[in-house]
């Protein structure tokens, strides 16, 4: 690695924003002001800025004395163990970033000529039809509102640039697989433009090291971290979705904001399954900023040893009719910590909504700890919004019942596990269910927190059919029209 320009967060000011970003990406003049700004908000911001929730963060718990940035270009190469998880996927189209190199597989011609456009965000900006558009969604960004995200805006320097025409329908999904370099730290902004009537299904993996054993610190202190904006900007009509999984080694600082547009009858659901890193903490915001507007966020946390999550999750209903619902679930075991804070706004202009709010834990031993805050802020009448919290311990005696009935502990304690997050699992999309049954599999049995088409994955698929052939027998039973 070629290591001229490396620097600590903490020195970066206007000057090198000017000079070492600026110019040497050729950016416009607009944005080399907007990451000025943002630096701004970023150096003067509490970690957090949330009256209601700023007594509970851990994002203090990060030191941003150890994290660098390496201004210049990085040459990467996915592992062998990524790459074997690269080829295994056969539908629709893979994208690659290992570092800040970007390989995009599946993306055929007619696709292309269709309008669907896949890009390096540094790339997207030096075309004036995409800088314009990057232009725009960035002026719906207030990076005064949270200091991370404000970090994200100043000092990206990768991500991916997505946009999808209006009425294109993609069957199949956009795969992600993302690794991060072997030290340092990556700061990523992404966007994805959803056009008109558009659909299309986006799939995160996220990785981290070249092993399974990289702890993420290096030999010289300098802490890996992983620091993400996801913008989703969903136009009229068009259907969204998102999920991610976080599968990182255990030394990872891992922070995003990640925040959704979405317009008339526009829908949008969201998926983020934690499951590594040594401290993550994430902020979802969905704005329903169109008539009839909705979204749905799922999140499902597993923390072991000593990993701690901090998630926030916030549904704002700006107009009328529109329908939101967050459902998160933790389960934390060890000396792990989660800290979950919800919350439900509906503007004064957002008659007739309806929302949802619920976050729920289960503590595996003594040592571990969950919190649970949600919230409702209503500004106007006729509306429904519920929210719903639950800290619960694993209960002995129901350990006991399936210990009389032939399983061991251990198993008991699965069975019990798996139980607590079906409900949420029946509500995710077929491959957002599949991979979280996966990796808590892998969590439970301290497997590696990679995807992978083994024994297990294949049994999973299995059940999954065949739940789906028997829902459909029945279907066919008691509905057919006759």
């Amino acid at each position: 690695m070629h290591m001229s320009n490396v620097l600590h967060i903490s020195s970066f000011d206007e000057q090198i924003i000017k000079k070492e970003i600026g110019s040497r990406y050729n950016e416009p003049e607009w944005l080399t002001e907007y990451r000025i700004r943002s630096l701004y908000n970023y150096k003067i911001l509490p970690d957090e800025t949330s009256p209601l929730f700023n007594k509970y963060t851990i994002a203090d718990l990060l030191d941003s004395g150890r994290f660098t940035i390496t201004l210049d270009s990085v040459t990467n190469e996915l592992d062998d163990e990524l790459k074997r998880r690269r080829d295994e996927i056969r539908n629709g189209i893979v994208i690659t970033q290992a570092g800040r190199d970007i390989e995009v597989r599946g993306l055929n011609k007619s696709l292309e000529e269709g309008g669907l456009v896949i890009k390096d965000i540094m790339v997207a900006l030096k075309d004036d039809e995409y800088a314009e558009i990057i232009r725009r969604v960035s002026s719906r960004i207030d990076t005064g509102e949270d200091r991370f995200l404000a970090l994200e805006h100043a000092l990206f320097n990768s991500g991916l640039f997505i946009y999808v025409p209006r009425d294109m329908v993609l069957d199949e999904p956009i795969t992600i697989i993302r690794s991060l370099p072997s030290d340092g730290t990556v700061v990523e902004r992404n966007i994805v433009y959803a056009g008109a009537s558009s659909r299309v299904r986006i799939v995160q993996e996220l990785y981290s090291g070249y092993s399974d054993d990289a702890k993420g610190s290096t030999s010289n202190g300098i802490q890996q971290a992983y620091f993400e904006s996801n913008g989703c900007y969903i136009e009229d009509n068009a259907d969204v979705e998102f999920i991610t999984t976080q599968g990182m080694s255990d030394g990872i600082a891992y922070f995003t904001n990640r925040k959704a547009f979405i317009a008339r009858d526009a829908r949008f659901n969201s998926y983020l399954g934690l499951f590594g890193g040594a401290l993550s903490r994430c902020k979802v915001d969905n704005i329903l900023d169109g008539f009839g507007a909705s979204a749905e966020h799922f999140n499902v946390i597993f923390g072991s040893n000593a990993q701690v999550f901090d998630l926030t999750a916030n549904m704002m209903h700006l107009k009328a009719n529109t329908r939101g619902r967050v459902l998160s679930k933790a389960i934390v075991k060890d000396a792990s910590r989660s800290l979950f804070k919800g919350m439900i706004n509906i503007g004064k202009d957002a008659k007739g909504s309806e929302s949802y709010l619920a976050g729920h834990a289960i503590i595996l031993n003594k040592g571990a700890r969950a919190d649970s805050i949600p919230a409702l802020e209503i500004e106007t009448n006729e509306v429904k919004a519920t929210h719903s919290a639950s800290i619960a311990q694993m209960d002995e005696e129901q350990i006991f019942y399936m210990m009389s009935r032939g399983m061991s502990r251990d198993e008991a304690k699965r069975a019990i596990v798996f139980g607590f997050i079906e409900p949420l699992l029946r509500r995710l999309s077929r491959d957002a269910r599949i991979y979280t049954t996966y990796l808590v599999d892998c969590k439970w049995r301290g497997r590696s927190l990679l995807l992978r088409s083994d024994d297990v994955m294949r049994e999973i698929w299995e059940v999954e059919e065949e739940s789906r052939r028997i829902e459909s027998d029945i279907f066919e039973k008691h509905y057919k029209y006759r």
